[in-house]
């Protein structure tokens, strides 16, 4: 026997499921939210975080996590020089992509 979904009942699980992403998603966010003080845009698309104990950790401008050497210098859309501290990667990375 062939089991086929109607187009009414793949709508509705599909909607359900990105309702769970979302609320997954913003929940990730609040958490992210409680931990970061500052996110600097700089030039090349990238964000630096700066978390509340003022260590750092950088996402490219895909939004991905990436490593940062401490002690770089980098350069923010407004122009001001920011020295990485830290390398806060999993920290980061944990905040955005797993729900605590």
């Amino acid at each position: 026997m062939k089991t086929s979904f109607t187009k009414p009942v793949l709508i509705a699980a599909l909607s359900l499921v990105g309702v769970v992403a979302t609320n997954a998603h913003a929940f990730a966010n609040n958490a992210l939210g409680a931990e970061v003080t500052q996110i600097v845009e700089l030039k090349d698309g990238s964000s630096v975080y700066i978390f509340q104990d003022g260590k750092m950790a950088m996402e490219s401008k895909t939004g991905r996590v990436t490593r940062m050497n401490p002690g770089e210098t980098m350069e923010a859309k407004d122009g001001r020089k920011i020295v990485m501290h830290g390398d806060e990667v999993a920290r980061l990375d944990s905040l955005k992509y797993i729900p605590n």
